[in-house]
């Protein structure tokens, strides 16, 4: 909203920059953090007064990690909804509101939002760890990824380019074109899918979540500036995305609601994010990345999700076919926390992995 004060700048010049990017930019970052800051302590005491503390697996469940979590007892969760609140809030300040990529990534965000909600009610209300089944997340998971998908392929400024898969550190294109319409619509679903539930499944750790997914809006944010303009997008190699500029202003939204939760939610956390924030959080990157064809730069600029999610599914297969686990837990953050790591050390460095994946992803502009 604020982008039309510029209409006004031949009254008062210096509204003028409200139509600059850059300024737009930090203007959503800090509205987002801002707002988590000063709603938060409000928000934490509501939801102890609604007694939505996160209901902790038994130990006949996870053993000894019930031992290491025992003090997690009773803090609330659905804390996501301070990361939602700040996100829209901000995105509807300082986003053009006629821009349908901005509406795209904000309201499939919601909507993920809305489902993790949903769980984490749940949860609360059946007072253990287990809330919705996990057919029925992925069903709605499924169709707010169809519609996500579909709308994007029905947007004539971005059909042409939803149809190209960009490999990162390759300068040439491999376009989807001889795939139907079904298969690319298949590949964003599983993108989707799988980034929301790989975020999900990282959230087992006082500010490891909400930790890594700043450097991948960070990342993204990046690569949504260069894709917008066309001088840099073809002098980098980089699909081009008309409209592409108001996707810098979510991922600078995302990135100060996301820091501002983490104000609370570093360890010893008062408030966790629940689904309601991971499932959306992971959805949100990845309809992103949709948006900018960097599908395949997400699996590395997001390397921490990667790890989180393929050691969950190695232990399953390993376990079904030999009877033996690969870990001494999955995800793989408790594989380190019953191998004697602490908390705060486990965290800390899967956010060092995490700088050092989204360095990778940045080094992919230049190696091609």
């Amino acid at each position: 909203m604020l982008y039309y004060l510029s209409l006004l700048s031949d009254w008062f010049g210096p509204l003028n920059v409200f139509q600059y990017v850059t300024f737009r930019t930090v203007g959503a970052a800090l509205t987002s953090f801002g707002f988590c800051l000063w709603m938060g302590p409000s928000v934490i005491r509501g939801l102890h007064r609604l007694k939505l503390g996160q209901p902790l697996r038994r130990k006949e469940e996870v053993h000894q990690l019930a031992d290491l979590h025992e003090k997690k007892q009773g803090t609330p969760t659905m804390g996501g909804v301070l990361i939602l609140f700040s996100l829209t809030l901000s995105c509807l300040l300082w986003g053009r509101p006629t821009n349908p990529y901005l509406w795209l990534a904000l309201g499939s965000t919601l909507a993920l939002g809305i489902l993790g909600f949903c769980d984490d009610y749940a949860k609360v209300k059946k007072k253990t760890s287990g809330g919705l089944s996990g057919r029925q997340k992925l069903l709605v998971q499924g169709l707010v990824a169809a519609g996500v998908s579909g709308a994007l392929l029905l947007m004539p400024q971005a059909r042409e380019a939803a149809l190209k898969l960009q490999i990162p550190f390759i300068r040439e294109e491999f376009f989807l074109f001889n795939l139907p319409i079904w298969g690319a619509l298949l590949f964003f679903v599983f993108i989707i899918v799988g980034s929301s539930n790989a975020v999900n499944l990282t959230d087992g750790l006082d500010g490891l979540a909400s930790g890594c997914i700043l450097t991948v809006a960070m990342v993204l944010g990046l690569f949504a500036y260069l894709s917008s303009h066309a001088r840099l997008a073809s002098y980098l190699f980089l699909p081009r995305v008309p409209g592409g500029e108001e996707l810098v202003i979510f991922c600078a939204a995302l990135f100060g609601a996301s820091l501002g939760f983490l104000w609370f939610n570093c360890h010893p956390a008062q408030v966790f994010m629940g689904d309601t924030g991971s499932l959306a959080l992971g959805g949100a990157v990845a309809v992103v990345a949709i948006c900018l064809n960097q599908e395949l730069l997400l699996a590395v600029i997001g390397g921490v999700f990667v790890m989180e999610a393929v050691s969950v599914i190695l232990q399953v297969l390993s376990f079904r076919l030999t009877g033996r686990r690969i870990f001494a837990m999955s995800p793989i953050h408790h594989h380190f926390e019953l191998r004697g790591w602490s908390e705060t050390a486990v965290v800390t460095r899967f956010w060092i992995l995490s700088v050092v994946f989204a360095l990778a992803g940045l080094a992919s502009l230049k190696l091609r």
